[in-house]
């Protein structure tokens, strides 16, 4: 993790008793000027989010008021958002590189405009604390548990192959991630490779021993998804610039104020304040909105190439197409 910033030692210095403070309205930046508010005031943008997600984000940062109605549909799964927008029931979504491995191969109708960094110490491998293992290659005839076809997949395999490791080399159990944290809870499994908040109830509640995060496997880019239906309306790519400058600024608010956005998020997930606060006080990187780069698609490709090789898709998949990097500049005038 690289060195505190300021803001993050301030934070760390007043905790999470601040917590218990009444909170205050903010307004994270002057809301964006559309060019043209008159058109996108009949504008509905149909976005999906994840419960804690960009709702209580925009919320917390005083950017939720905008000039267009959005129609927010909660889908916790990148896929879902995913096979949404591709029968035209969804302008706007997100998730991590795997859901949009899948749509390339199956040559969805969807393209992939922004992309947001996001914490990868909170993808990561642990193992139970009554277990001798301590490192990685030690899971050998081990039962592991992941979630096939996600991130976990991904960083667990790069993780053993740099191990000498393969999946054949441990007793691999695919489980859901509420399934996941009972076995481990339970002991059913020695080992889990998991993402979100599930680590940190398996650290808090069973005292999990840490074996490695995805930062260095993972490429830390969650791309944004889009309605190619969309883009081609005037009006609603109007809206998707507005609401992409929105999210940049609201991410780049929530690094210093995240206690404020905690408070925020935990009213809509119940997750208490000090686990959210203690997420961010060890994640790998600040949280921004980004544009699209030829790194991020070679990156994005290698995801592919692996997920081919080891069977998780059953072709090759080309991501590149799906990149659409036309949203570069307004991102960048954030």
């Amino acid at each position: 993790m690289s060195t505190l910033s300021a803001s993050r030692r301030r934070l760390l210095r007043l905790g999470v008793a601040l917590a218990a403070t009444p909170l205050a309205p903010c307004l994270a930046f002057a809301s964006p000027a559309p060019a043209n508010a008159e058109v996108l005031a009949g504008v509905t943008l149909r976005v999906a989010t994840y419960k804690g997600g960009w709702t209580p984000l925009l919320t917390a940062s005083g950017l939720a008021d905008t000039p267009y109605r959005i129609e927010w549909h909660e889908l916790n799964n990148g896929l879902l958002h995913i096979e949404a927008i591709n029968a035209d029931a969804l302008d706007i979504g997100s998730g991590s590189e795997i859901p949009a491995v899948f749509a390339a191969r199956q040559k969805a109708n969807v393209k992939f405009i922004a992309r947001t960094r996001e914490d990868l110490n909170n993808q990561v491998t642990l193992a139970r604390k009554d277990t001798p293992i301590r490192r990685i290659a030690e899971l050998k005839g081990q039962r592991v548990g992941y979630v096939r076809g996600t991130t976990s997949h991904y960083f667990l395999y790069r993780q053993l192959t740099e191990a000498g490791l393969s999946f054949d080399d441990i007793r691999a159990i695919n489980l859901a991630p509420a399934d996941g944290l009972s076995a481990f809870a339970g002991g059913d499994i020695d080992a889990w490779a998991i993402y979100g908040y599930n680590g940190q109830l398996a650290r808090n509640r069973y005292g999990a021993r840490e074996l490695a995060t995805g930062e260095g496997y993972l490429s830390g880019n969650f791309p944004i998804y889009a309605n190619p239906r969309a883009l081609d309306d005037a009006r609603r790519r109007a809206a998707i610039s507005d609401l992409l400058v929105r999210l940049r600024r609201a991410y780049a608010w929530a690094n210093p104020h995240f206690i404020d956005y905690a408070r925020v998020q935990s009213a809509e997930t119940r997750v208490p304040v000090d686990d959210l606060v203690a997420m961010f006080n060890r994640r790998s990187d600040d949280f921004e909105l980004l544009n699209v780069r030829p790194d991020v698609i070679a990156r994005h490709q290698e995801v592919a190439d692996v997920f081919a090789h080891i069977g998780v898709l059953d072709g090759p998949a080309n991501v590149a197409p799906f990149w659409d990097a036309s949203f570069a500049s307004i991102i960048q005038s954030a």
